[in-house]
């Protein structure tokens, strides 16, 4: 399980910097009104991989830890913010996310036009950006810290 967490911890580094980096990459298409290249379609591809990977190590996580259980007594958990946080609002956000990486990957290789293109990776990726961001256990979040690193 300590495993577990601390690839959790390390792929969520790894998406933060492929997220970015799609970001920039599609906000400087736009401003430059640039061509869509190969490399604008390699982060947003690593973007989604890291999401996929970093799903299916979050699943793990979640029911092999105790959050599962935690979902028995869901009153409980809704009057305690790390609990509800951990069983619900961390989940919740991530999976919106990682659905809004996939259906942009898809929207982004159907547009026909590079401003279409980087316009639909702004609007798909940067969410997800957002929603990642928001449902981060960071340290500065009182009820819901987690350490910047975790290690074994």
């Amino acid at each position: 399980m300590q495993a577990l967490l601390v690839i959790h911890n390390l792929l969520r580094w790894l998406i933060l910097i492929f997220a970015i980096w799609t970001v920039l990459k599609a906000l400087t298409g736009l401003a430059g009104n640039r061509l869509y290249t190969k490399a604008d379609g390699q982060s947003n591809f690593f973007f989604m991989l890291g999401m996929d990977l970093q799903l299916l190590v979050g699943l793990a996580l979640f029911f092999v830890g105790s959050w599962f259980e935690r979902l028995k007594d869901l009153g409980a958990n809704m009057k305690d913010a790390n609990s509800r946080f951990f069983t619900l609002e961390h989940e919740l956000m991530m999976i919106i996310a990682w659905i809004l990486v996939h259906v942009g990957r898809v929207s982004v290789k159907k547009a026909t036009t590079p401003r279409a293109k980087f316009r639909r990776t702004l609007i798909f990726f940067g969410l997800a950006l957002l929603l990642i961001l928001i449902g981060m256990p960071w340290p500065f979040r009182e009820a819901i810290s987690r350490p910047w690193f975790r290690g074994f």
